[in-house]
């Protein structure tokens, strides 16, 4: 039998029980790949990682959803360094390791911020009416501009004309599936509409098992929002305070800072609520 150990935590969150949550395990060395996705299987978060040795960053970190392993992911990777640190590695400046890459993060008290990768955009093959039946909204909500963006985990990234749109999208499974295949071969779309001057409201689908899921927090999402702005070659430096997960019942506050150089920072608190661990066999 062999026990391994794990922290719960939750990302982007304003209390305790707010926030995208995330499991941690702090030994993936003695877990083989198989053994990662079932246990992300069983926890059935988001995503759930595992921390490893690292030849050329403070750790290694592997990230799986239940279903699949992912390069970069950004609620995972601040989840991630506050165990890190926890463990005794790296004190409030973290390098990790991703299959995308080394991502630097750093730390001010719980506070965690990541510095994404710089972008790949494509242009999206799908039409304005084709988005706006996707997602279950009329066309005149569906603003021009959408494409496809990649700081490390390629998503669809849609500007709506109104947090109304936002808060309105009800998005087809079947259209998702067909329109919205990512380099990986994943459906997901990132929908987003200002509220403010410096304020946005965001909501994040994917398919999982035939269904429409939505994540109440995406870091890469956000950061992928930092490349559009670069793309759209939107006024810099720019900062905004994104809304996310009120319609999941979890609450996501996450900052974006895009600097005068084109650098894409992702910001976000992380509690910790709990430890266990798994008994194998």
């Amino acid at each position: 039998m062999t026990r391994h150990r794990f922290r719960l935590v939750n990302v982007f969150a304003e209390s305790p029980l707010s926030g995208n949550a995330l499991c941690v395990f702090e030994y993936g060395r003695e877990l083989s790949e198989e053994k990662m996705q079932a246990l992300a299987l069983q926890f059935n978060l988001s995503e759930t990682t595992f921390v490893l040795p690292s030849n050329i960053a403070t750790s290694r970190v592997r990230i799986f959803t239940p279903m699949f392993e992912m390069p970069f992911a950004g609620h995972p990777l601040l989840g991630s360094a506050h165990v890190v640190r926890a463990l005794g590695h790296g004190g409030d400046s973290i390098r990790l390791e991703t299959k995308a890459g080394v991502i630097p993060v750093t730390a001010n008290g719980d506070v965690w911020t990541l510095q994404a990768k710089a972008p790949h955009m494509r242009p999206a093959e799908t039409t304005r009416a084709q988005v706006a039946a996707m997602l279950g909204i009329e066309l005149r909500d569906v603003e021009t501009g959408f494409m496809w963006v990649d700081t490390g985990s390629e998503q669809l990234m849609v500007p709506l004309g109104s947090p109304d749109a936002v808060a309105r999208c009800r998005p087809d499974p079947a259209l998702l599936a067909r329109d919205t295949s990512n380099n990986l071969g994943h459906s997901l779309a990132y929908v987003w509409a200002r509220t403010g001057a410096d304020t946005v409201l965001a909501r994040f689908f994917f398919l999982k098992n035939g269904s429409v899921v939505e994540d109440p927090g995406t870091g890469s999402a956000c950061a992928n929002l930092g490349g559009w702005l670069i793309a759209m070659e939107s006024r810099l430096p720019a900062v905004f305070h994104i809304r996310q997960g009120e319609h999941t019942g979890r609450r996501c506050r996450l900052g974006l800072r895009v600097d005068a150089d084109k650098r894409i920072f992702v910001t976000g608190k992380v509690v910790e609520i709990g430890t266990g661990e798994v008994v194998l066999e």
